[in-house]
């Protein structure tokens, strides 16, 4: 079944619930497709009379922060064994250059990192866990988190909604494109932070030095 039509088939509080969980769930750090119901949930709520998208909107900016605020305190608990756990866990997406990409972002832009990675497919389920792990000050972080789960949950809310009014009739009949769209930016973020990533673990095993072996007696 499409999302969106299994969406509509659930109470408002239920849809209401199920993006901030999601939502909130990725942004602890576990790879979950939180754009993808978000998209969906507001296209649904511009042809839903009953879902309100400013609680939609809420509930998602909710999830974000309190989601990025708990990995947050997971990575300051657990420091890099953490990471290495999760690497074990989940290697396509927390493997040794994918951490080294996000850190590197960590060091050059700092609380910046935490906000715009908000944008960011794959760097969402990184900026909590990772702002722990590399012990960001805390109220930076917060800043960091809030503004940018805002920002992206109700912007994109917002823009999804407004769309969704204008084009009311065209997407009863292809709302799927919309989804297409969110998996195509999602698919094309992915793709670039694997080759960052990739370029990254080339660097570590170049700089790391080659294991001579030892003379035979």
């Amino acid at each position: 079944m499409h999302v969106q039509e299994w969406l509509d088939t659930v109470p408002p509080a239920a849809v209401y619930a199920l993006v901030g969980l999601v939502i909130g769930l990725e942004s602890l750090g576990i790879p979950l497709p939180g754009e993808i119901i978000l998209v969906s949930a507001a296209l649904l709520s511009s042809q839903h009379a009953g879902i309100n998208p400013v609680v939609l909107g809420a509930c998602a900016s909710l999830g974000a922060v309190v989601g990025d605020s708990v990995g947050y305190a997971i990575g300051r608990k657990g420091g890099r064994p953490l990471l290495t756990w999760l690497g074990n866990k989940f290697p396509r997406h927390f493997s040794e250059g994918h951490v080294a990409t996000a850190e590197r972002s960590f060091e050059k832009w700092g609380m910046w990192a935490v906000f715009f990675g908000r944008f960011v497919a794959l760097l969402r389920i990184f900026a909590g866990p990772l702002a722990g792990v590399l012990r960001m000050p805390y109220w930076k972080f917060l800043i960091a988190n809030v503004l940018g789960g805002i920002i992206w949950a109700g912007g994109t809310t917002a823009v999804i909604y407004y769309v969704g009014i204008v084009a009311e009739s065209w997407l009863k009949r292809f709302s799927w494109l919309g989804l297409v769209l969110a998996v195509l930016i999602g698919l094309t973020s992915m793709l670039v932070l694997k080759r960052r990533a990739a370029k990254a673990t080339a660097q570590m095993q170049a700089a790391e030095p080659e294991t001579v072996p030892a003379a035979a007696d």
